[in-house]
């Protein structure tokens, strides 16, 4: 009988989770676009929520202040990370995920208790 070392299975597993994180989100959900981060235009594609912008000359203008930046004076609290949106022209979310806060501007502290799934936040979960 032939045995498997054991660091195969470990590292097919992870190869496994990868292949799904790519390719969790549907085409609907992506786009060809460009965003702002460390006030420069990176293009690629990616989530409609984070690739805002159509163009590089789109996402220029918006970096030279012609176009409303949503994340302009840092509106989330708590260290929350601030991604412009697509939605409309000064759009943004705020990501909460590891701040041990959640809401719209990272406002509010996380339940220190696990009542219910249901009203549980998804940024207070820790995995």
């Amino acid at each position: 009988m032939h045995l498997v070392p054991v660091f195969v299975v470990p590292v097919l597993c992870t190869l496994v989770l990868l292949v799904h994180l790519t390719t969790a989100f549907e085409d609907n959900q992506t786009r060809q676009g460009c965003r702002i981060a460390d006030n420069t235009c990176i293009c690629g594609k990616g989530l409609y929520s984070e690739y805002r912008y159509s163009n590089r000359e789109e996402c220029m203008k918006a970096l030279k202040g012609k176009l409303q930046n949503g994340c302009d004076g840092d509106p989330c609290y708590h260290g929350g990370r601030c991604t412009q949106t697509f939605q409309d022209n000064k759009g943004y979310k705020c990501r909460c995920a590891g701040t041990g806060y959640y809401g719209k501007k990272c406002q509010f502290p996380c339940p220190s208790n696990f009542e219910s799934v249901a009203s549980f936040p998804y940024e207070c979960i820790i995995i």
